[in-house]
């Protein structure tokens, strides 16, 4: 059996210890950092590929380990197609970013949070990749 690895990147320790207590009895490693600490790390080739050897392949999920999706700030990666070709790491971004936009009901501010990247930086790939976040505060007004 594989050996998980669990990479948690938050300043809440209620919500490491929380994450840390679902996975109980399983064999996995825990791996924490602020915000801020990720971001200099994934600014970093060393850090990079430490990251990259230490993880033999990506997990997928549609689900957030947060299950209270007001408080949950955990965007689900985007699966793969069913046929097994590659997608390119465009339309990975794309589809990241349309779903953080979508749970977080067009609010960008908390959408880019929960990316991990900068207000100005989802605004400029929102426009890049002609996503409308109008139709998710549309689709939040209706509900």
């Amino acid at each position: 059996m594989a050996r998980s690895f669990v990479y948690i990147v938050s300043e809440n320790p209620e919500v490491v210890e929380k994450v840390k207590k679902s996975c109980e009895g399983q064999d996995v490693s825990f791996y924490t950092y602020g915000g801020q600490q990720w971001r200099e790390g994934l600014d970093n080739p060393f850090f990079r590929s430490q990251l990259v050897n230490g993880v033999p392949a990506l997990s997928t999920g549609t689900n957030p380990l947060n299950s209270e999706p007001a408080g949950s700030n955990v965007v689900a990666f985007p699966t793969q197609h069913t046929d097994g070709k590659v997608q390119k790491m465009e339309d990975l971004e794309a589809k990241a970013i349309e779903s953080a936009i979508n749970q977080y009901k067009g609010n960008l501010t908390e959408a880019a949070k929960a990316l991990g990247i900068g207000r100005a930086t989802l605004y400029r790939k929102v426009k890049q990749y002609h996503i409308d976040p109008s139709q998710a505060r549309r689709r939040k007004m209706a509900a």
